[in-house]
C-alpha cells in the first residue's frame, strides 16, 4: 500500500502542473483582462474606477496613476491614455514579463504557499480564501452528510422493495427532484417561505443574525440552522436524488448475484445477508462518488445558491474573480481546489480497502 500511495502523490505533480498549465494558457487568448478592466472602469465603461486601482495588488499598491496624454495602445478602449499610466499598469499586474516567466514565477510562489495579493482587493489571496472558506466548508459538510444519511438507506430499502408501490413513488420523487435545478427551487424557498408572496419564515442574507454574538449557546444553534434550512434544502434535492438511484442500482446488482444466492441456503436471514455480505461490496461505487459530491458541494455546487441567498463562500468569490478578471484569486481557487480534490480522491480509493480488504491496490498494473 505504501508504494502505491507515493505513487499517486508523484502522480498528483504532473497532474497539477497539467491543470495548471491548460488553464493559464486559455487565460492568455481570454479577452478583457484585468488592464481592460481598469481601462473601463477610467474611461467610463464601467462603474466607479477608484476601487479598483486604490486597492489594487501587485507591487505598487494602490499607486495612484496620472492618465493624462494622447497615445494609441494595444488595449482596445485605451486611446488617450498616458502610455507610462499602462506601462505602469501592466507592471501592477505582472504583465510586463514573459508568459513563460510569469507561469513558472506563480508555480514556484505556489509551491511554497505564497499566492500573492488580489489584484482588486487590498488583502492577499489566502487571507481572502480563508475568509470565505467557513461559508463553503459549511454548505459542503451539511450537503454531503445528508444527502448520503438520506439516500443510502432510501437507497437500500429502495432495492429491497424493488417493483413495489413504495419504491415506485419514491423513485417518482427522486426524479423530480433530480429534474428541478438547485437554483429554481431555491427560488422557489424563497418566494413561498422567505418573504415572498406567502410567508416570511426564514431569512435570505447570510449564516448568522445581526446579534449572534450577544444569544446563548442554544440561541446561536437555532439562528444557524435557521439560517441554513433554506440553501441546504435546494442542494439536497438534486444530490439526495443522484445518490438514492446510484446506491439502489448498486444493491440490485450485488443481490441478484449468485454469492447472495448461496449465502441465503445456507440459512442466513435477509438483514445478514444484506449486511454481512451486500453491503460491503454495493457501497463501493457509492464511496467512488463521493470526492467529486463533496467538491461540487464544497465549491461549484454552491455557487448559484450562495448568489441566490447572499452567501459569501468560495464559489461565489470565484465566480466574481472570473469575471473581475482577478487572476490571482482565479489561479489559486483552481490549485488549492484541484490539490484538495486529488487528495480526497486516494483518500476515497484507501476507504475501499476498509470496506472490502480483498482490495490491493498494490497488485494493480499501473
Amino acid at each position: 500500500m505504501g508504494a502505491y500511495i507515493l505513487r499517486r502523490v508523484l502522480l498528483m505533480i504532473p497532474t497539477l502542473f497539467g491543470i495548471m498549465a491548460i488553464s493559464f494558457a486559455v487565460i492568455q487568448f481570454a479577452p478583457g483582462g484585468p488592464v481592460e478592466q481598469v481601462i473601463a472602469k477610467l474611461t467610463g465603461q464601467g462603474g466607479d474606477s477608484s476601487d479598483r486601482i486604490s486597492g489594487g495588488g501587485g507591487d505598487s499598491g494602490g499607486t495612484n496613476f496620472d492618465v493624462g496624454g494622447v497615445t494609441s495602445s494595444k488595449y482596445s478602449g485605451a486611446q488617450g491614455l498616458d502610455p507610462e499610466f499602462i506601462a505602469k499598469l501592466e507592471k501592477q499586474f505582472g504583465f510586463d514579463k514573459p508568459p513563460l516567466e510569469r507561469f513558472f514565477g506563480m508555480l514556484w510562489d505556489y509551491i511554497r504557499l505564497d499566492f500573492g495579493q488580489s489584484y482588486f482587493r487590498d488583502i492577499s489571496v489566502l487571507d481572502l480564501i480563508i475568509e470565505k472558506m467557513p461559508v463553503s466548508i459549511t454548505i459542503g459538510l451539511w450537503v454531503t452528510l445528508l444527502s448520503y444519511l438520506i439516500s443510502i438507506p432510501l437507497g437500500i430499502r429502495k432495492a429491497v422493495k424493488d417493483g413495489s408501490a413504495f419504491d415506485v413513488w419514491t423513485s417518482g420523487v427522486v426524479i423530480v427532484g433530480y429534474a428541478i435545478p438547485g437554483f429554481l427551487f431555491a427560488i422557489l424557498l424563497m418566494v413561498l417561505f422567505a418573504g415572498g408572496s406567502f410567508y416570511d419564515w426564514f431569512p435570505l442574507r447570510g449564516l448568522t443574525s445581526d446579534n449572534f454574538d450577544q444569544l446563548s449557546l442554544g440561541g446561536k444553534i437555532l439562528d444557524y440552522l435557521w439560517h441554513i434550512t433554506l440553501p441546504l434544502t435546494a442542494l439536497v434535492l438534486s444530490a439526495f436524488a443522484t445518490t438514492t438511484l446510484l446506491t439502489k442500482n448498486s444493491f440490485l446488482d450485488e443481490i441478484r448475484k449468485q454469492y447472495v444466492v448461496t449465502a441465503r441456503a445456507k440459512g442466513l436471514t435477509e438483514r445478514q445477508v444484506l449486511y454481512g455480505h451486500v453491503f460491503r461490496n454495493a457501497m463501493l461505487i457509492v464511496i467512488a462518488g463521493f470526492p467529486g459530491a463533496f467538491i461540487s458541494a464544497f465549491f461549484t455546487g454552491s455557487l448559484l445558491i450562495e448568489n441566490i441567498f447572499s452567501l459569501d463562500g468560495l464559489g461565489l468569490l470565484g465566480f466574481r474573480s472570473i469575471l473581475d478578471r482577478d487572476y490571482p484569486v482565479v489561479f489559486a481557487n483552481l490549485y488549492i481546489f484541484s490539490l484538495i480534490g486529488l487528495v480526497i480522491s486516494l483518500i476515497s480509493d484507501l476507504t475501499y480497502t476498509w470496506i472490502d480488504p480483498r482490495i490491493d491496490f498494490e497488485r494493480r498494473e499501473v
